[in-house]
């Protein structure tokens, strides 16, 4: 088996997490750091479809609203 260092194990909790969609406060409470803008630098590469996604919610929204 492959060394697996604690810092790996770090960097991998937090990659399941918010690949998973779990809040990024969340994870950035559980990694220890000062504040969810630490955890977005380091990791917001790993969320490149957010935008798109929050533009698909809100826009059904919209519609949802315009259908009442």
């Amino acid at each position: 088996m492959p060394v697996i260092r604690l810092h790996d194990l770090h960097h991998t909790h937090a990659t399941l997490l918010l690949t998973k969609r779990e809040p990024i406060k969340t994870v950035s409470e559980r990694l220890g750091h000062a504040n969810a803008t630490i955890t977005m630098q380091v990791y917001a590469h790993l969320l490149p479809g957010s935008q798109r996604e929050a533009a698909e919610l809100f826009a059904s929204l919209i519609e949802r609203e315009k259908a009442r």
